[in-house]
């Protein structure tokens, strides 16, 4: 047992006493002398340089801690810096902002070999899979310096918001094989750009890209974006005929948001088919709706419109655009009376001329045979003299 354990009191007084105790006894130096040091701590290695207790240790100058130790005030600097938090579920209002964020688009054509076309009256873009879609981005003045812009799709209807729009397994494969696995499940795409960035959110992992935001050229009132939507709206696994909204943003460089448009976009084969389906579509409900309203007002319950079927249009040889009448008939009987009419001579205009003829021929052999006549003797045009009948020649 070392002189250390022997000379230790056995008390439990506070670590002063016990230090004062000690010293006492045993002498400062030879204490520090029995104990470990390491070459790591700043404190011992600054006491005893050489082993030995220093006696100008007090008079050491030792950093000082910070007086004040609220974390939220040393953090504030870093938190500044991140970007704000995303919401669950973006917003789809337009937001023009200080900056007069507008978007143009240049396309209006609704023919079959348009690649691209925009629709005012419905806000939606029409487009095929994989081709460029020019987006003209205007704003009233410059906005600060690093400012990017942000495109972001999302689901329009509110069962479906809270979902991720992303490409469907099948193109994603096709683009893993060819492009390789970087940004594959990405829908939207910008083209043309070195400096795109295709990011997705840690917490709601919605996906966006954006690319850092260019003055005008000189003579031109906007910026070009090139968009490329490399999904179609019917995929199965991917939108699966779901509606989506496109949300573009102007925002700094940390995230804060300046300006704010959204449009709706639809990827099919044929846009300009599409968009002109589209926009006649409420003008054919509205008039089914007046029709059906007419029908069922009062006063009309006797009154029978023929057959859907009955009034259909039957393109003939002859005419190819032959107008359709409609007659209000009152009483049963005679709807079916004349409906028969119709679908005979509908029948007899679809038929062959050789059927006709046929049937012509059966109709008279029918009737002879009721009247107690003997149809041969209509045969090769020529009919036999009953007895005591005279010829037209007598």
């Amino acid at each position: 047992m070392s002189e250390l354990e022997m000379t230790l009191p056995l008390s439990q007084d506070n670590f002063e006493q016990l230090w004062s105790d000690v010293g006492s006894n045993m002498g400062l130096n030879h204490l520090l002398a029995e104990l470990p040091r390491a070459d790591s701590d700043a404190w011992l290695t600054a006491a005893l340089p050489d082993g030995t207790f220093n006696e100008n240790f007090d008079d050491l100058e030792l950093p000082e801690a910070p007086e004040s130790t609220d974390v939220a005030a040393v953090m504030s600097p870093a938190l500044d810096s991140l970007p704000p938090p995303a919401a669950v579920v973006p917003s789809t209002s337009d937001y023009p902002g200080e900056y007069g964020f507008q978007l143009h688009f240049n396309q209006s054509s609704t023919t079959k070999s348009v690649t691209s076309t925009y629709s005012k009256t419905l806000n939606k873009l029409y487009c095929q899979l994989a081709k460029t879609c020019p987006v003209d981005v205007l704003l009233t003045k410059v906005p600060p310096q690093g400012a990017v812009l942000r495109a972001t799709p999302i689901y329009k209807k509110p069962e479906h918001v809270s979902e991720v729009v992303v490409r469907c397994p099948h193109h994603q494969n096709i683009a893993e094989n060819n492009e390789g696995v970087a940004h594959r499940s990405h829908l939207i795409r910008v083209e043309g750009s070195q400096r795109a960035q295709y990011l997705e959110d840690p917490n709601t992992k919605r996906q966006s890209v954006t690319i850092p935001y260019e003055a005008p050229q000189l003579g031109s009132e906007g910026t070009t974006v090139l968009l490329n939507f490399m999904c179609n709206s019917s995929c199965m696994g991917g939108m699966n005929r779901r509606p989506i909204l496109t949300i573009m943003t102007l925002e700094t460089h940390d995230g804060q948001v300046l300006g704010r448009r959204c449009f709706e976009a639809r990827v099919c084969a044929c846009p300009g088919r599409d968009r002109k389906t589209e926009e006649e579509n409420p003008n054919k409900k509205s008039l089914k709706t007046a029709t059906r309203m007419k029908r069922k007002s009062p006063g009309m319950e006797s009154q029978v419109t023929p057959n859907a079927e009955s009034s259909k249009k039957i393109k003939m040889d002859s005419s190819s655009e032959e107008e359709i009448y409609i007659l209000q008939i009152r009483g049963r009987d005679r709807f079916n009376m004349l409906k028969t009419i119709n679908d005979s001579l509908e029948l007899m205009d679809i038929m062959p001329a050789a059927d006709k003829d046929k049937y012509r021929q059966k109709c008279t052999f029918k009737n002879l045979k009721k009247c107690g006549k003997d149809p041969q003797q209509l045969s090769h045009g020529k009919r036999l003299l009953q007895k005591d009948e005279k010829t037209d020649t007598d």
